[in-house]
Order: C-alpha cells, then structure tokens, then sequence
C-alpha cells in the first residue's frame, strides 16, 4: 500500500514593511494627551529602626534548629 504525502498549505504570512522609529514609539506609548501629568510625591517617612538584625534571627534560628536535634 503506497504512503500518501499529504501537503499541508501554508497561509503565507502578510510581509510586514519596515516602520520608522517615530512610529514604533508612537505605537508603544502612544501620543502624551492633557489626560496624562506628572505628580510630584511628598518624601516617604523614616522607617523605625528595626529591633532584630538578620545576623541576629540566624543565630537564633540555627540555635533552634540544634535545640530541636538533640532532642
């Protein structure tokens, strides 16, 4: 019994032209419009200092972790 290749049709993409830079911009972020302005924001707060240093909590953690295997 003869194999029948069966082709499959491709629809051709459509060639897209080369667009100039101007244009890709436009595309990305648009035209700027009145809708859009920029805000000024008031300067963040000062963090409180923190009460535990990272050194700290792993020294902690690893003495759990042996507590916790002696056991």
């Amino acid at each position: 019994m003869p194999l029948l290749l069966l082709r499959r049709r491709r629809r051709s993409k459509p060639h897209l032209r080369p667009i100039e830079e101007a244009e890709a911009y436009a595309r990305c972020h648009g035209s700027r419009t009145e809708e859009v302005s920029v805000v000024k924001l008031e300067p963040r707060r000062p963090r409180f200092p923190a009460r535990v240093t990272g050194e700290s909590l792993r020294r902690s953690f690893e003495e759990r972790l042996d507590r916790r295997s002696a056991e």
